[in-house]
C-alpha cells in the first residue's frame, strides 16, 4: 500500500504533508469550484460523484465538463482530456527511476495519486532517485504524505461542491480562485526558457483560436506548443561532434 503504517511513521511523511499543506487552500478552492461546475453540468449526481473520486485530474475535468454538457462527440472529449493531461506522460517518465523498485500495482497506485504540485514538490525535494533502501523509503514516505493532503483537499472539496452546489453563490468568486490556483501551478513549473515559451505560445494560440467550436482552441494550443518546443529542442540540441 502507498499509505502504509511504516510510511506514516517515517518523519519524511510529515515533511511531505506539511509542505503540501501550505498550498492546500488553493487546491481546495479549485476542487470546490470544479465540484460546483460538475453538479451544474446536467450530469446525474452519481456520475459526478464517480468522476470526482475516480478522475483525479482537475484540468481535464474542467475541460471535459462543458463538452459533455454540449453533447460533443466522444472523440473530441477524449482527445481534449488526453491533450490536457499530456504533461503526466513527462511526469511519469521522470519518476520512473524513483519507482521501478516497487511492485507494478503499487506503481499504478502512485500514478493515480501524483498530481502537478505533488510532482513538483517531490522532485524539488529529491532531485535524484534514492540508491539505498532507507533513501527509497524516505522518498516514498514523503510522496505519501504529500499525496495524502493533496488528494483529501481536492477530492473532499470536489464532493463538497457537488453536494452544496445549489447553496454556493457565484458571488464567492470560486472560478477566479481556481484560475489563481492554476496560475500558481503554472508559475511554479515555468523553470526554464523552453517551459516559459511553451506556456506563452499556448496562451497566445488559445486566444487566437478561441472562436473554434467545442473548445478545440485548447487542442490547437497544446498541439502548437508541443510541436514548437520539440522542433526548437531538436534545433538547439548540440550535434554529436559538438558534444
Amino acid at each position: 500500500m502507498l499509505f502504509s503504517r511504516s510510511q506514516r511513521r517515517n518523519p519524511a511523511y510529515r515533511q511531505g504533508f506539511m509542505e503540501m499543506l501550505t498550498v492546500a487552500p488553493g487546491i481546495a478552492a479549485w476542487g470546490l469550484m470544479t465540484g460546483v461546475a460538475m453538479a451544474k453540468s446536467g450530469m446525474s449526481t452519481p456520475d459526478v460523484l464517480a468522476m470526482a473520486i475516480l478522475v483525479f485530474a482537475g484540468s481535464s475535468q474542467l475541460a471535459a465538463i462543458p463538452l459533455l454538457a454540449a453533447g460533443a462527440p466522444l472523440w473530441v472529449i477524449l482527445a481534449t482530456a488526453f491533450c490536457v493531461n499530456l504533461r503526466f506522460v513527462v511526469f511519469s517518465a521522470h519518476l520512473r527511476n524513483y519507482l521501478m523498485h516497487l511492485p507494478r500495482m503499487q506503481r499504478l497506485m502512485v500514478g493515480y495519486f501524483v498530481a502537478d504540485l505533488t510532482y513538483f514538490l517531490f522532485t524539488k525535494r529529491y532531485p535524484v532517485p534514492g540508491t539505498t533502501d532507507q533513501e527509497r523509503a524516505d522518498q516514498m514516505s514523503y510522496l505519501a504524505g504529500n499525496a495524502t493532503i493533496n488528494w483529501l483537499s481536492w477530492t473532499g472539496c470536489s464532493v463538497l461542491g457537488i453536494v452544496l452546489a445549489n447553496y454556493i453563490p457565484a458571488a464567492w468568486g470560486l472560478a477566479f480562485a481556481g484560475v489563481l490556483a492554476l496560475t500558481g501551478i503554472l508559475c511554479s513549473l515555468a523553470t526554464s526558457r523552453m517551459r516559459v515559451l511553451s506556456a506563452f505560445m499556448g496562451a497566445v494560440v488559445a486566444i487566437m483560436a478561441y472562436a473554434l467550436p467545442l473548445k478545440l482552441n485548447i487542442l490547437v494550443a497544446i498541439g502548437v506548443s508541443v510541436v514548437l518546443c520539440l522542433v526548437l529542442e531538436s534545433y538547439l540540441a548540440p550535434s554529436p561532434r559538438e558534444a
